[in-house]
């Protein structure tokens, strides 16, 4: 096991860096202290998930490749928290709605330490978000860590405390594409139901089986058969972007290409399916194109409403969010 780091550039009045952490197993992942990415996993020299052409690239324009993205991921509707008799107003970046936090954690640049023993090689980031930050109550302490240990085992750890009552939902933002196109893989899911959404894309009518329809992955099912059928949500949403509510049963998800395997297991109790319906290789992203990765963001669902319990902190409430990526 081993870790090193470059720097490449400097934002904000401190170091850009590119951390990678390798296994005996000669799997490579590559991270970027900007937005706590994940950039690169290299199994076999091949690319496991989508990345832009350079470090550099990452800081020119929000892109979300990646990403640990927050303090919400996702969409609040009208921006809006209610809580016992206030509302909370959050700025508006979306339209009528809130969406990631705003100018979010995926956008500054995180503190880092890297460190392993003869099992891991693992990156710790930290990041200091101030009381206001975005017009989100308290000051946020946040920790993200990456894991790799000699199994291909890739584990990401999120942790946060805030001194005031907040809301808080951060993700991580990798497109997964196991060296292929995302509408070429097959994926299994244990989620027995999915969220519909309105046109702004977020939920609008409660939970929905999956059975016979195209968000049925419970047994194994190539994902361009779901992106290309003639579903109302498809077709509203130019491809999946839709929250699946896990069942409980591990793995969470199973995705599987000509030569490799991904299994996810998290203790989020949603999967955010987000298949890049929106790239055209244009801009910062001009190599990737629609379809050509899909996201597993393990977060709590979006909320139809401003009830936004699920995703409230006490004051120094510690949050804890697992994701294993095994990669075989």
């Amino acid at each position: 096991m081993k870790t090193n780091f470059v720097k490449y550039e400097r934002k904000d009045n401190k170091d850009l860096c590119e951390i990678t952490l390798e296994n005996d197993a000669g799997m490579a992942v590559k991270v970027l202290n900007y937005g706590a990415t994940l950039e690169k996993v290299l199994l076999d020299g091949e690319n496991m998930i989508l990345s832009l052409n350079s470090p550099e690239d990452y800081s020119k324009e929000r892109n979300f490749l990646g990403g640990t993205v927050g303090r919400i991921a996702g969409r609040v509707r009208a921006g809006q928290w209610k809580h016992g008799n206030e509302i909370h107003q959050l700025p508006l970046n979306d339209g009528d709605n809130h969406i990631h936090g705003g100018i979010g954690t995926d956008m500054h640049v995180w503190d880092f330490r890297p460190s392993c023993d003869s099992e891991h090689a693992r990156v710790d980031l930290t990041l200091f978000d101030p009381d206001g930050n975005n017009d989100y109550p308290g000051n946020l302490k946040l920790h993200a860590r990456y894991e790799l240990d000699n199994e291909n085992n890739l584990h990401y750890l999120l942790e946060a405390v805030s001194d005031k009552l907040t809301i808080f939902n951060l993700v991580n933002h990798t497109y997964f594409n196991l060296g292929e196109r995302a509408e070429d893989l097959n994926l299994q899911m244990n989620a027995d139901y999915y969220l519909p959404v309105d046109e702004a894309g977020l939920p609008d009518r409660g939970m929905a089986e999956v059975a016979g329809t195209a968000f049925d992955f419970r047994k194994t099912k190539r994902i361009g058969d779901a992106l290309n059928s003639d579903d109302s949500q498809i077709k509203l949403r130019n491809g999946l972007d839709h929250p699946f509510i896990l069942n409980g049963n591990n793995p969470a998800a199973l995705l599987s290409s000509n030569k490799h395997r991904l299994i996810v297991k998290t203790n989020a109790p949603a999967l955010v399916l987000y298949a890049g319906n929106h790239f055209n290789h244009t801009g910062i992203v001009n190599n990737i194109g629609q379809y050509d990765g899909i996201t597993f963001e393990a977060q709590c669902p979006p909320a139809e409403g401003n009830d936004l319990g699920q995703i409230t902190l006490l004051p120094f409430e510690k949050f804890k969010r697992t994701v294993d990526w095994k990669f075989e």
